[in-house]
């Protein structure tokens, strides 16, 4: 029994291939905060979230499993690397089970939650995973801009294929699976219609600032202000996704706290200070802080995924920093704020201090997921040869205008 199980596994992995190929063909179907709302009440039902995840799971996957093979072959060969391929061909083969079983089998149904559970489950490590790939690719090769910008586009790729298939599969196993209940009540699977976010501004901050005093013994305090423009008197609340907004939020005050103690003595700490505004069509979170501030320079290596200011961890290390990890915290806190099609900036004054916004959609129906697709032009992405650079290139140290004087 258990040869003929080994054969049907062989056999169904040797057929992976002309799955991805049919599968990524087909674009994602990104689905809007509202279509989320609006399915997980008054239209709620198993069978049709069943029939709809049962092909656009596989498409997402697909989509990203064809990009993977078109990073460098140097970096695809890491066992980190591989490893992550391994989960992402697993996954498929699990979602392919259930193609031709029936959605009016309750047992199929109960099968089906289980299965999105262990997926889930078994990519909880990627982004780590794939970090430590990068870092054994670098400390065996080297790096160069040309392999930086493909790892770059592939990473914020990956990691926004990861956020949107971990949506899918939340909002199915918590709308349907009785046994789990929202936090909040009133939310719709891990939406919640009227997130309040003063409160969780307070809650990723508290967090923060309790990891904080246990490396530095100090933290600075919070000063929060917020602007309704549409009802001065009521707490600013969007459709939103409590735990995306809390990773941002807790990344920035992590980041703001440490600067902050690090540029400062501990009795003369300047305050930390949050002003979230809503208009018409955004709601924005801007998060100060005084900490001395990054060269204009720097800035934008701060969302690179091949660039960090602490020291590389190794995945299961516990004895160092805890405000400081692989470099990843704001580029994927970014992918957060653009998932629903937001955005995350940093402008900072060197010397002085950051300021860190985030843009999010006040309305749900703007709200609509960014997913990447496979196609030639993400092909043509990873074939971009350098360019010479078109414009002068300063040189370190002052110009010897002596050698231009004309002889006399």
């Amino acid at each position: 029994m258990k040869f003929v199980r080994f054969l049907m596994k062989n056999a169904a992995l040797a057929n992976v291939p002309r799955h991805v190929e049919h599968f990524s063909k087909f674009s994602p179907s990104p689905i809007s905060m509202k279509q989320f709302i609006d399915f997980g009440t008054s239209n709620a039902c198993e069978k049709t979230s069943f029939v709809f995840l049962r092909q656009e799971l596989p498409v997402r996957l697909s989509n990203i499993m064809k990009e993977i093979n078109l990073l460098p072959d140097r970096l695809l060969t890491t066992p980190s690397v591989q490893m992550v391929q391994s989960w992402y061909i697993q996954s498929l083969m699990d979602m392919l089970d259930f193609l031709d079983k029936s959605p009016d089998d309750y047992g199929v149904l109960a099968e089906f939650v289980t299965t999105l559970e262990n997926i889930r489950n078994r990519h909880n490590d990627v982004v780590p995973t794939m970090a430590q790939g990068v870092l054994e690719y670098k400390e065996a090769f080297g790096e160069d801009p040309i392999t930086n910008q493909n790892i770059q586009y592939f990473l914020d790729r990956l990691y926004m294929s990861r956020i949107s298939i971990r949506m899918l599969i939340n909002q199915h196993t918590l709308v349907f699976d009785g046994a789990m209940k929202p936090v909040p009540p009133s939310a719709i699977g891990s939406i919640d219609p009227h997130c309040n976010v003063a409160e969780v501004v307070r809650d990723a901050y508290e967090n923060a600032k309790a990891l904080c005093e246990q490396y530095y013994l100090t933290s600075p305090d919070l000063v929060l202000k917020e602007l309704n423009t549409k009802n001065r008197m009521q707490p600013i609340s969007i459709v939103y996704v409590p735990s995306h907004l809390y990773h941002m939020l807790f990344e920035l005050f992590k980041n703001a706290m440490r600067a902050t103690i690090e540029s400062h003595d501990d009795y003369n700490l300047p305050p930390v200070e949050v002003m979230v505004a809503i208009g018409g069509e955004d709601l924005s979170i801007k998060v100060s802080d005084r900490g001395g501030g990054v060269p204009f320079r720097k800035m934008e290596k701060l969302f690179s995924y091949m660039y960090s200011t602490a020291p590389a961890p190794q995945i299961g290390e516990h004895d160092r920093p805890p405000l400081a990890g692989f470099g990843y915290g704001l580029p994927i806190s970014r992918l957060y704020a653009q998932y629903f099609q937001g955005d995350l900036q940093l402008y900072s004054m060197e010397g002085y201090g950051t300021d860190a916004i985030i843009h999010l959609k006040a309305l749900s129906t703007d709200s609509v997921e960014r997913l990447p697709v496979y196609n030639k032009t993400a092909k043509r992405n990873y074939k971009v040869s350098q360019m010479a650079d078109d414009w002068c290139v300063p040189t370190k140290e002052p110009l010897d205008l002596a050698v231009f004087r004309l002889s006399k």
